[in-house]
């Protein structure tokens, strides 16, 4: 399936599901090859090597009844109107599961939750068994307990990324634990953590 046959896969998805809002693909930009006198792609290694360099939150993803992911690529987007955006690979299993659903939440990891990170990007596996949670009020999206805040979306636009998907939300409602930690960190592979804080089990 091509770039523009995901996106709009994703479409019928969430018009199946009798979104809230239309969810419409942008046009895609024209697709040409790379010239000779152009340079050539880079290296997947390299690129990987540099932009590990970036340090990042960890979220996970989650959607009814009980679909979820582990996700870095998450990001605030907008503030009028509220919009946040993460990235999904077009080859996800779990990526139709939350399109169908046509809503999700984000769960902002705390320091201690790298274990259950690791869980979450385990494919094949019930992602959920032994997990506690409870429902994100508008969604009734599986909202972690411990979770240092939450985010609670419907799917407001998705837009085709190279090998990704960029999933844009509409904020619906929010808010952070009773006794909020500081966040789960990656940096260059590797969970990490502010300097004040406890290393992550």
């Amino acid at each position: 399936m091509g770039h523009a046959g995901a996106a709009a896969a994703a479409v019928r998805y969430l018009r199946a599901a009798g979104a809230p809002a239309p969810v419409e693909a942008l046009p895609r930009p024209e697709l040409r090859c790379v010239r000779e006198d152009e340079r050539a792609p880079l290296d997947q290694a390299e690129f990987r090597r540099v932009l590990g360099a970036f340090a990042t939150g960890v979220t996970v993803i989650t959607a009814p009844p009980a679909a979820g992911f582990a996700c870095q690529s998450f990001s605030s987007l907008s503030l009028d109107p509220p919009l946040v955006a993460f990235m999904v690979g077009r080859t996800s299993t779990t990526w139709p599961r939350i399109a169908r659903a046509g809503v999700f939440c984000v769960n902002i990891l705390a320091v201690h939750q790298a274990a259950l990170c690791r869980a979450f990007a385990t494919p094949g596996t019930d992602k959920f068994a032994g997990v506690p949670y409870d429902l994100a009020p508008a969604s009734g999206s599986p909202r972690l307990t411990e979770a240092t805040a939450w985010i609670d979306c419907t799917i407001h636009a998705v837009h085709t990324g190279g090998d990704h998907l960029i999933v844009v939300g509409r904020v619906e409602a929010l808010g952070t634990s009773e006794s909020p930690t500081a966040p789960l960190l990656f940096h260059r592979g590797r969970f990490g953590h502010l300097q004040d804080d406890q290393p992550p089990q």
